[in-house]
């Protein structure tokens, strides 16, 4: 049974992906548009797909408020994408092999090309490379606060609390006054809310490595670069889920 913070960011995430096609097709139709190559028009496109990132950043920071835990076991996805997620999302380092891959299908030529990047110059694949570098050290901050959490699990109080618990008489079906199991219940509920503090702190963390590379990216390219590569990873994340979908249906077929 879901939770209710499950439910509501489980309704918003399907809103929010059906909003990704529409954006989606819309870039195609600039794309085609004879004012196509026109950067304002791109720009425009741009900041449409830039909002609807930042919209789901505000709605997930504010559901996770109240449930973190939700977005590290997110029911909303399929096992595949949760296969994929780095603390909550994709990997921020992911967008650069991404960048990678569609200079290399753009260099190639063909049809293909017309919805990858093009024309990178030398000035910007340097400022790519320097921007790479500095968020894989972001990544590693998280990666190290994260290893700073579980490790917390393992600290004296935790350990302490676990004793209190057992002496309580819990662990071997033992009798304990209620005002006993009360001071249990009031520590485990400290020490949990200390746990999902730093599991927020994590996920925030992590959140703004992704956006600064957003940023990072679309600040380094043209508005037409942008589009195209906030299309196709719009593009590849849909792909990712319509195969877990097929997946998990096909599983629950074999079940019949």
């Amino acid at each position: 049974m879901k939770t209710q913070v499950e439910e509501s960011f489980s309704d918003f995430h399907e809103k929010w992906t059906s909003r990704v096609e529409d954006l989606l097709q819309l870039v195609l139709a600039v794309s085609r548009d004879d004012h196509s190559h026109d950067p304002a028009v791109y720009e425009a496109v741009a900041n449409k797909l830039t909002a609807h990132h930042k919209e789901y950043y505000t709605f997930k920071w504010a559901a996770a408020h109240e449930d973190v835990l939700a977005f590290f076991t997110p029911v909303w996805l399929t096992p595949l994408e949760n296969a994929f997620l780095w603390f909550t999302g994709w990997k921020p380092s992911a967008a650069f092999r991404l960048v990678e891959s569609l200079r290399v299908a753009t260099s190639g030529g063909g049809a293909a090309a017309a919805s990858c990047l093009s024309g990178l110059t030398e000035e910007q694949v340097k400022k790519i490379e320097a921007l790479r570098v500095k968020i894989k050290a972001d990544e590693d901050r998280v990666e190290r606060e994260m290893e700073r959490q579980q490790v917390s699990m393992a600290d004296r109080k935790m350990v302490e609390l676990a004793m209190l618990e057992r002496r309580a008489g819990r662990s071997e079906g033992g009798s304990a006054s209620a005002a006993d199991l009360a001071r249990v219940d009031g520590l485990v509920e400290v020490a949990l809310k200390g746990l999902l503090v730093g599991l927020e702190k994590v996920m925030k963390m992590a959140d703004c490595v992704r956006l600064k590379t957003l940023k990072g990216l679309l600040d380094i390219f043209s508005p037409m670069q942008g589009v195209n590569f906030l299309a196709s990873k719009a593009m590849l994340e849909l792909q990712i889920k319509k195969c877990g979908q097929k997946h998990n249906k096909n599983v629950l077929l074999k079940t019949f």
